[in-house]
């Protein structure tokens, strides 16, 4: 127990003294913010910064620092200490870098900045690869709260595709309607439910672990798990959103649309980020419990293993309502994808977003992909499971990139030496994919099983490095073509 408030004390304590080391060395200040200079009545609404913080909490926190922990846990208790230090020298820089850039181009999108800094060439190939990734994730997160709501509150009932139409009806106006109509209004509600939740599993397990300090060692039945997927580079994939996720930088120009100030970046974008690693934390460490008390568990899914910990820690009510809670999560993350892909897809092929009919128009395809994934992943459990793994393997191509971005945005400033802050997180993740796809291969039986590549571990780590060392070379080259 002294591990994991060891490791939350961490988050705290990185997020007052890392933080502001990073907002120093970024120097937010005074200038006019997107909604203020350049207000459209759709997108660049000023809202208060609580809801700002909020919603960018809850467009983050999907079902990855959930149901990527309950898997992550396996292996072994190393994870609640990376976690927290990922989440900090990582994640949290992510999430602030990309949110401050937007800020500092009138809210731009993703695709739009990595234009700018990394060069016509990447972003044409990695921007399609980013609006596909963000239908995976609308798609995954449409499925998920779907097959939570009918196994929860619907059993045996059939009701799974009756809550999709449900969230996906949602889904369609959050992204049509302006964001303060829809997404301002209804975020602080599932925030309040996301945090009551989190809290009552942690201050359940607190007790646990007090009565029974044996609920948090290392489960014996990771062994198998633990051998068969080294901790680099697969912990790094599994535990996206909890320790740092791209998916966020698709995220947090939605928020800088919305703030009055560049001052508040540091408790919206850094602060959220350290908040949802605190969730993650919780999670992991409440499966950990749950593996070593109920080992049964280690053979069920991710989204069963999930009820069962709501259940055994906070009974029958207190834990429906917070898979609710997690239901929550993946709703709040999943409209914002569908809202990311309308905007990114609409400055790809230039389609202005602020009428109706030409947000309908866009809508449209994206809408008809989305259909047929949730067909196709519901197929058979294979299916959903591969539109899984392709999900958290591009969450992370898309992270790396989001980092060489803003060590480009740095060093063009003239902050070389405070680039490091972006530049060595984002090899490191270069790294993790790079090592990641040479590596993995379904014939050795992995869980995994996304690319063919089955190099021995060895070899793909050495080669994931010197792809980490050619793309920072090529991002030190584009800061000096400005």
């Amino acid at each position: 127990m002294g591990w994991f408030l060891g490791c939350i004390a961490f988050l705290a304590l990185g997020y007052i003294l890392y933080g502001r080391i990073v907002e120093r060395l970024v120097g937010p200040d005074g200038r006019k913010t997107p909604c203020v200079a350049n207000p459209d009545g759709v997108d660049r609404i000023p809202m208060p910064q609580w809801k700002n913080m909020l919603i960018q909490l809850l467009n983050i926190a999907g079902v990855g620092p959930v149901i990527g922990v309950i898997l992550g846990i396996k292996f072994g208790k190393i994870a609640l200490l990376i976690i927290p230090v990922g989440c900090v020298f990582m994640g949290a820089v992510h999430d602030f870098l990309a949110g401050m850039i937007s800020l500092r181009r009138n809210g731009a999108n993703l695709p739009k900045i990595v234009t700018e800094f990394l060069g016509k060439g990447y972003a044409t190939a990695f921007s399609w690869i980013m609006v596909a990734l963000l239908l995976l994730c609308a798609t995954v997160f449409i499925n998920v709260p779907a097959k939570l709501a009918d196994a929860t509150w619907f059993p045996g009932a059939n009701a799974f595709w009756i809550a999709v139409g449900s969230v996906f009806a949602y889904y369609m106006a959050a992204t049509l309607f302006p964001v303060d109509k829809i997404i301002g209004r209804v975020y602080p509600f599932f925030g309040a439910l996301l945090i009551a939740g989190s809290a009552a599993i942690s201050v359940s397990l607190i007790v646990a672990g007090f009565r029974s300090t044996e609920i948090l060692a290392d489960c014996a039945g990771f062994d198998g798990f633990k051998s068969a997927n080294p901790i680099f580079p697969c912990l790094f994939v599994t535990i996206a959103c909890g320790i740092i996720s791209g998916f966020h930088a698709t995220q947090s120009p939605i928020v800088a649309r919305t703030m009055k100030s560049e001052r508040e970046a540091r408790a919206t974008f850094f602060g959220m980020m350290i908040l949802e690693g605190a969730i993650a934390m919780v999670w992991a460490a409440s499966a950990l419990a749950l593996y070593n008390i109920a080992p049964e568990n280690l053979k069920l899914s991710g989204p069963v293993v999930l009820g069962n910990i709501a259940t055994h820690f906070l009974g029958p009510w207190m834990g429906g309502v917070t898979v609710a809670a997690i239901i929550a999560l993946a709703v709040t993350s999943g409209d914002t994808a569908l809202r990311s892909a309308r905007l990114s897809l609409g400055e790809m092929l230039g389609i202005g977003q602020v009428g109706l009919a030409q947000r309908i128009f866009t809508c449209i395809p994206l809408v008809a992909v989305i259909a047929a994934l949730l067909w196709w992943s519901n197929a058979d459990a294979n299916s959903f499971n591969r539109l899984w793994n392709y999900f958290a393997w591009g969450n992370q191509t898309i992270s790396a990139t989001a980092l060489m971005c803003g060590a480009v945005w740095m060093m063009r400033e003239g902050k070389k030496f405070a680039s490091l802050v972006a530049l060595l997180p984002g090899m490191f993740m270069t790294a993790v994919v790079s090592s990641f796809i040479l590596w993995t291969s379904p014939g050795k039986g992995q869980v995994w099983g996304l690319v063919p590549g089955g190099l021995p571990l060895g070899a793909s780590v050495a080669l994931g490095w010197v792809a980490a060392a050619a793309f920072a070379v090529y991002a030190y080259m584009g800061a000096r073509q400005e």
